[in-house]
C-alpha cells in the first residue's frame, strides 16, 4: 500500500503564498496521475488540481489562475504552489491519485497538511 506525507502547510494572510510538497512511498508515475485534494470542515473533500502521465494539469475553477500543480518523478514528489490565497482556500490538504486509481479506490489517505488563510 502507497504511503503518502504532505507537508508546507500553515498559516498565511489573504494574497500570500504557500508551497505544498507530496511524498510518495511509490513510483508515482505507477498511477495514471496525482491529485490534490482540499476538504474544509462540513465540506465533501473535492479535487482542486490534477496532473496525468501525460502532464496535462487541470484546476477547480475556484483555484484557476492561482494554484500550479508539478511533479518531480525522481523524487516521487508532487508539489501544489497556491498563490493570491483567499480565505475560502482554507482547508485540510491531500494529495493521492487520480479518483479512478487504484491508490484512490484503496481509500487510503495521508495525514494531509493544513493550510490557513487569514482575511
Amino acid at each position: 500500500q502507497v504511503q503518502l506525507v504532505e507537508s508546507g502547510g500553515g498559516l498565511v494572510q489573504a494574497g500570500g503564498s504557500l508551497r505544498l510538497s507530496c511524498v510518495a512511498s511509490r513510483s508515482i508515475s505507477s498511477v495514471n496521475g496525482m491529485g490534490w485534494y482540499r476538504q474544509s470542515p462540513g465540506k465533501q473533500r473535492e479535487l482542486v488540481a490534477l496532473m496525468t502521465v501525460s502532464d496535462f494539469t487541470n484546476y477547480a475553477d475556484s483555484v484557476k489562475g492561482r494554484f500550479t500543480i508539478s511533479r518531480d518523478r525522481v523524487k516521487n514528489t508532487v508539489y501544489l504552489q497556491m498563490n493570491n490565497l483567499k480565505p475560502e482556500d482554507t482547508a485540510v490538504y491531500y494529495c493521492n491519485g487520480l479518483p479512478e486509481s487504484p491508490w484512490y479506490r484503496s481509500g487510503y489517505w495521508g495525514q494531509g497538511t493544513q493550510v490557513t488563510v487569514a482575511s
